[in-house]
């Protein structure tokens, strides 16, 4: 067990709002890290709509995800919070002097509050319906995220039809010579694809080169001997059965969002969000607050500015938490040099 991390705040999610509460508790001089299951920052931003267009971003009348993702990340930058990506929250225990928190992955924290902005939920990989693929994950399938170089020598099949599924196949093609695998495949259950036309002009143009092998149909289970799968049993778009020789197999289906173990921390819920005070964000329980599309309350607007909103009037109220007794001063960033010094326009 790793020994824990010491914060003021611990953030729980890096999507949009997650990233302007890091913002804001700087501007209050509160230290934060923030964790999130995706190995970047960015949440439903960067996963969902990553390339598609935002329209109702205050000051931006047109901006897509990801450019939105890299406006705030520049605008954070001065407050350095600590960034621990690919970590899944498994516990939040409150203790005397706030909350000791542990991540599915080995990391520990001690933070005096914590903030859930975790969206719709943790993001997971989407994983093969067949249970028999269960035993055989990360031995022998594989989500997205995986270094390609465990596929080295080996029969190969992505499994999915986005942009992501393409340019893994992809990925695999150019690998050189040790590095690559003997065979290349990518299923789809059916041949459309939600991709860029030139991605899928290069997908289609390494199949007809033989680098790759194209298969429209489903999978239905892993052919095992002795525990290990040497392929895999699929039906194609007639409705026939067959098997198909892999070694391994790498899902790119996508990510869902899952409440996880958040819905076991004792925290009020309503259909699957938190209850907060609107005045404050605060949970049901003291030091545990929430923001952006997680949280509920009268009249709740599930947009980004909402959330935006939320996070400023949140860290007004963990200022006070860290501070009892000592007065608030409100100051605005284009005329306050106090604030503008921490910025680094000044």
């Amino acid at each position: 067990m790793s020994a824990p991390i010491a914060t003021d705040v611990l953030v729980i999610g890096a999507g949009p709002v997650g990233l302007f509460q890091a913002f804001q508790l700087g501007l209050q001089d509160i230290r934060c890290h923030i964790v999130d299951s995706l190995p970047h920052p960015g949440g439903q931003c960067t996963e969902l709509y990553g390339d598609k267009p935002i329209y109702d971003i205050p000051g931006l009348p047109r901006c897509t995800g990801k450019e939105l993702i890299e406006r705030l990340q520049t605008q954070v930058k001065p407050f350095a919070p600590v960034f621990h990506g690919g970590h899944s929250v498994s516990s939040l225990a409150p203790q005397a002097d706030g909350f000791a928190v542990a991540t599915a992955q080995g990391l520990n924290f001690q933070a005096r509050s914590v903030v859930i902005a975790a969206g719709v939920g943790a993001f997971e990989p989407r994983r093969l319906a067949p249970e028999a693929f269960k035993a055989l994950h990360g031995q022998q399938v594989f989500f997205a995220g995986q270094d390609p170089a465990v596929f080295a020598g080996l029969r190969c099949l992505v499994v999915g039809g986005d942009a992501s599924a393409i340019e893994a196949a992809l990925q695999l093609c150019d690998l050189p010579g040790p590095a690559a695998p003997t065979q290349v495949g990518l299923m789809h259950r059916r041949d459309v694809w939600d991709a860029e036309p030139a991605l899928i002009e290069r997908m289609r143009q390494c199949e007809a080169q033989g680098q790759m092998q194209l298969h429209i149909g489903q999978t239905l289970g892993p052919q095992l001997q002795d525990g290990r799968m040497h392929g895999v049993n699929w039906v194609n778009s007639a409705g026939e059965t067959q098997a198909l020789p892999c070694d391994a197999v790498w899902v790119q289906l996508g990510l869902s969002p899952q409440l996880g173990a958040l819905a076991q921390w004792g925290l009020d819920m309503q259909r699957k969000q938190l209850a907060v005070d609107s005045a404050t964000f605060a949970t049901s329980m003291d030091g545990v607050f929430a923001v952006g599309d997680i949280n509920t309350y009268p009249g709740k607007l599930k947009l980004i500015l909402s959330g935006f909103h939320e996070a400023a009037l949140m860290a007004q109220k963990v200022f006070k938490l860290k501070n009892p007794g000592e007065r608030l001063m409100f100051q605005y960033t284009t005329s306050s040099s106090n604030l503008q010094k921490k910025l680094g326009v000044s």
